[in-house]
């Protein structure tokens, strides 16, 4: 069986002069096709970083993921199958030149309509056809659970003290190289140290002071869950004001969390691995979507 070939990229938008989006295609002079940024995702490499990198790299832009876009999957010439991640990204505004000059030679910025009729491959075009029906995006929460933090059973003090793993700080590293690009305002940590721990690199990435809210921690007493719960989600309505903010939770807390907030029956989708999580993505009061990071 042929293995199928993983890649990602971004729908690149901006206000244009009128305030209208435009978005971002790129010319391929092998292929002479306009497309969306994409590329082959690396071995180990999390679709989100492959699809944040690959738009870097073809358009110059670095793109503020907001919203995960459904996955677009066709033939490659000689039958092998492709499959793309894409994710909805806002242009930071501080573009440099197209980095790889191998594979696009030029790039043009289009309102939704217009962009539409100059892409050569019809597979994309939904997904301009969902950004323009979507209405604009107010906010972004990333969500994360901490990082690892070893085995309860292995630490004598005080669970809340409990710090993160070896294993745990490379997780850390890995959660700051992956959300500073997401640019935050805000850095929010349950109240567990393991929780801060995990975004300490972060938090020295992006010179933001980090606030501990016991909000987004696990009750001592599951009974006090729902009640937690509702105490999360007041706190996330006032954090998007901040308009995109990063939220070190717990494993307990997140599933029924993301289940309430988005109406879901059932919490198990929503299970995040640590040093894992979501981005939760906002037009004022009304959640658009969750979409994993």
């Amino acid at each position: 069986m042929v293995a199928p070939v993983h890649a990602a990229g971004g729908v690149l938008y901006r206000p244009g002069a009128d305030g209208t989006p435009e978005v971002c295609l790129v010319h391929r002079p092998r292929y002479d096709d306009w497309s969306l940024p994409k590329g082959t995702v690396k071995r180990g490499e999390p679709a989100l970083a492959a699809a944040v990198r690959e738009v870097a790299e073809e358009t110059g832009a670095q793109g503020i993921p907001e919203f995960g876009l459904p996955e677009v999957s066709y033939v490659l010439p000689g039958g092998r199958p492709k499959t793309v991640r894409f994710w909805l990204m806002r242009a930071a505004g501080d573009d440099g030149p197209v980095q790889d000059t191998d594979e696009v030679d030029k790039l043009t910025w289009l309102p939704i309509p217009e962009a539409v009729d100059r892409l050569t491959y019809p597979d994309e075009r939904p997904l301009l056809d969902l950004v323009a029906g979507l209405p604009p995006v107010t906010s972004v929460v990333a969500l994360v659970r901490h990082a690892h933090a070893g085995e309860r059973k292995h630490w004598s003090g005080p669970d809340s003290l409990r710090p993160i793993s070896p294993k745990g700080q490379r997780q850390a590293g890995r959660v700051a190289e992956r959300l500073a690009t997401f640019r935050p305002r805000r850095l929010v940590a349950a109240t567990p140290l393991r929780c801060s721990q995990t975004l300490h690199p972060l938090a020295a990435a992006t010179g933001l002071p980090l606030v501990v809210d016991p909000a987004f921690a696990e009750p001592d007493d599951p009974s006090g869950l729902p009640a937690r719960l509702r105490a999360a989600r007041a706190r996330l309505a006032e954090l998007r004001a901040a308009g995109r903010v990063v939220v070190c939770s717990q494993g307990k807390v997140m599933p029924p969390l993301l289940a309430e907030l988005t109406g879901a029956g059932d919490a198990e989708p929503y299970r995040t691995r640590k040093g894992d999580g979501w981005l939760l993505t906002w037009s004022g009061a009304t959640l658009l979507g969750v979409s994993h990071w």
